[in-house]
């Protein structure tokens, strides 16, 4: 075979730094534009976003000569710098250290995209916590709660 053919997509969610509500509604859409170019500039796409003020959720086709640590990291660390700079009164912005990320079959995209279009419908009843949990147990990941919040 002379190419590689790869269908990467993932279901990013971080949260602010101690999960402070940092992100106003005047530029969330902002942000995630911002989120997705960082994404193009890695030869990756936003296929969705959405969030609350304390944590986002990225549908998002990551390059697959792409780490999806580098990939996170470059998106948290640029679209933090970007905040710095774009909303002043965001100067100590921080987002958390870590991150969970989920596959996504093409079969469930349209799914995961309604459910991130859902977010503040969603967390009417639920907290960011709550949520997150549940997404690990979903996907059987194994977590001791101790050492997910930071």
């Amino acid at each position: 075979m002379s190419s590689s053919f790869t269908c990467l997509r993932y279901h990013l969610v971080f949260s602010t730094k101690n999960r402070q509500p940092r992100i106003d509604d005047t530029w969330q859409k902002r942000l995630f534009d911002y989120m997705g170019g960082i994404l193009r500039a890695q030869q990756g796409v936003l296929v969705a976003a959405g969030g609350m003020p304390d944590h986002v959720h990225l549908l998002a086709a990551i390059n697959k000569n792409m780490a999806l640590a580098d990939s996170l990291r470059d998106i948290k660390t640029n679209s933090s710098k970007w905040i710095h700079e774009e909303i002043p009164r965001q100067a100590d912005f921080a987002w958390q250290a870590g991150y969970a990320a989920f596959t996504v079959s093409c079969s469930a995209t349209e799914a995961v995209e309604r459910y991130l279009e859902g977010q503040a419908e969603h967390h009417r009843v639920r907290t960011f916590k709550e949520e997150f949990l549940e997404l690990l147990r979903r996907h059987e990941i194994e977590f001791d709660e101790r050492y997910v919040w930071d």
